[in-house]
């Protein structure tokens, strides 16, 4: 892929428009507007100043005094307005660029948390990194897109002001310009384009690995010092930063000719000028202020003209992050049927009740089946409770209920999601205080400090607010608490919420049966209606059904005993 191929522009367009479009744009505009008053302010302001250096260069050589001083005081002036424009105008882009981040980070994310996009995104091998893109590329692709847009115009309105200048000058020049500066372009991106591109991408990546690396060490420190994991986790993390560095050494050597022949290319720029209209000087057409005034024109003109040339390395890194950030806005976008290779999908649809009819389940890959032509109805109050050797699909067939799978045939009904709560064997610790813990996924509803610690006393932590300075307190909950205690939390949530249906997959496997036992009296009595995943008997007496899965997609349904 080059920096000119049809693709990059249409993705960067499919990313940028939608901000100018949408219902900020009228902000967007008065910045943008803005924006180029200022630059415009910039190349009228340039274009007098390098014309009063040459005027106070020829009053020198003349030996004029009235007329240098006349000159320095004129651009003094001219430096009072230079200044502020110059910073008001970095100010501007900012805050423009900072709005157009905090807009289009909350697109990404209202697509990313929509129909558990986070979730799918797991299984996806290709959509690496989805936390880096949406924290870091969001803010590089817009605080680029108006670098590089704001250089464009600019180098168009320099263009314009000073090949003027120029022309009044030297013709010649003009035309050696233009001869010049496509020379440089042509070069540049034939030779160092797709090389310089394709590693730019390749670095991206290997960088967020390498990151993604070190946070999971740190994500999981205390199970790998258990293990002794030390060494292997080292070597892993190594790889993964081998991997970058290699990469770097690539992209490096082949920066290194770009700069050899940038570097070249500019710098010819201090002699070419001079040489090309010495001869008018020394033959007195020309004053030697005009040669100052006419080399710096040259240098203005070519500098807008080889506005690729100049920026082509970082051209290629934004490029490169056009691209990760675009397949990741492609993915969000699509529906959830085409996230994964299936062609045949469970149907879910919503009811009174929670019912499987004829509903086999594949693993996501379609490797095997889970359940073959499951079907069963869970009424309110007839709980059910889901046995079976560990590898048979109990979680699977879970994460089927919960939406979270759906390759396979047959139909799921359940009620909406806000009736169904769900308990994993880790509970989910948010960040935030202990109300938050217990009050969680709900964030309007306002429950009194009085419900909150006789919710802890339902579940057998009656010290624990106490223990921990408060419900306000914040604390990183899911190291201060012990696995028991985080699932005790994870039942109060149901307690509190009282959900028509709770789904728990080896949700209290750390309690011992004294405490699991009251637990499960708490929630029959809440009048929660069960879906348990448990390779413990001393549970069947609180579920009135339950499914034994046998393997290959075989499965027996009976009712417990009274």
């Amino acid at each position: 892929m080059r920096l000119t191929d049809r693709p990059v522009w249409h993705r960067f367009w499919s990313l940028a428009a939608p901000y100018w479009r949408e219902e900020e744009k009228g902000r967007a505009w008065a910045l943008l507007l803005l924006l180029l008053g200022l630059l415009l302010a910039q190349a009228r302001i340039a274009v007098l100043l390098n014309e009063q250096t040459g005027e106070f260069t020829s009053a020198l050589a003349a030996r004029q005094e009235e007329r240098f001083w006349d000159a320095i005081r004129y651009s003094l002036a001219l430096l009072l307005v230079a200044v502020p424009a110059y910073a008001f105008y970095y100010y501007v882009r900012d805050k423009l660029g900072i709005f157009w981040r905090r807009w289009l980070t909350d697109r990404f994310l209202d697509s990313y948390f929509a129909t558990h996009h986070y979730y799918a995104l797991n299984a996806n091998s290709w959509i690496d990194n989805p936390d880096q893109r949406i924290a870091e590329d969001i803010n590089t692709f817009t605080q680029r897109s108006l670098y590089y847009l704001l250089i464009l115009i600019g180098s168009v309105m320099q263009l314009i002001a000073f090949s003027v200048v120029l022309w009044s000058i030297s013709h010649g020049l003009v035309y050696f310009l233009v001869a010049y500066a496509f020379f440089g372009t042509a070069v540049t991106l034939a030779v160092f384009g797709r090389v310089l591109l394709g590693l730019n991408f390749l670095q991206l990546k290997r960088e967020a690995d390498f990151r993604f690396g070190l946070v999971r060490v740190r994500e999981n420190a205390e199970a790998i010092a258990f293990y002794r994991g030390e060494e292997q986790e080292s070597q892993q993390v190594r790889r993964r930063f081998a991997a970058a560095f290699d990469n770097f050494n690539r992209l490096i050597r082949s920066q290194l000719f770009l700069n050899l022949f940038q570097y070249a290319f500019s710098l010819l720029t201090i002699v070419l000028p001079s040489a090309l209209i010495a001869q008018d000087v020394l033959s007195g057409e020309l004053e030697v202020g005009k040669a100052v005034q006419a080399s710096g024109a040259f240098v203005a003109v070519l500098t807008a003209l080889s506005v690729i040339v100049e920026n082509f390395e970082g051209l290629s890194r934004f490029a490169a992050g056009i691209d990760r950030l675009h397949t990741f806005a492609r993915v969000l976008a699509a529906p959830p049927e085409h996230r994964l290779p299936s062609a045949e999908r469970i149907e879910v649809v919503e009811g009174p009740q929670l019912a499987l009819e004829h509903v086999t389940l594949q693993t996501p890959g379609g490797e095997r089946i889970i359940v073959h032509e499951l079907s069963l109805t869970i009424e309110p109050g007839a709980s059910l409770m889901i046995v079976g050797a560990s590898g048979m699909g109990k979680s699977s067939l879970l994460r089927a209920i919960a939406g979270l799978w759906s390759r396979g045939s047959g139909r799921i009904v359940r009620p909406p999601q806000e009736q169904t709560m769900f308990l994993p064997q880790q509970p989910y610790m948010v960040l935030g205080t202990l109300r938050q813990q217990l009050c969680y996924p709900e964030t309007g509803r306002r429950i009194s400090d009085t419900e909150l610690l006789r919710l802890l006393e339902r579940v057998h932590l009656p010290t624990l607010a106490e223990r921990c300075g408060g419900l306000d307190s914040e604390r990183d909950w899911s190291k201060t608490l012990s696995i028991g205690e985080q699932q005790r939390i994870a039942v109060a949530r149901v307690l509190l919420s009282r959900p028509r249906y709770a789904i728990l997959d080896e949700a209290t496997s750390a309690l011992d049966p004294g405490n699991e036992a009251a637990l499960y009296q708490e929630l029959v009595a809440s009048g929660t209606t069960l879906i348990s995943v448990s390779h413990r008997d001393t549970l069947l007496r609180f579920h009135r059904q339950f499914l034994e899965l046998t393997g290959d997609g075989n499965w027996r349904l009976r009712e417990t005993a009274t």
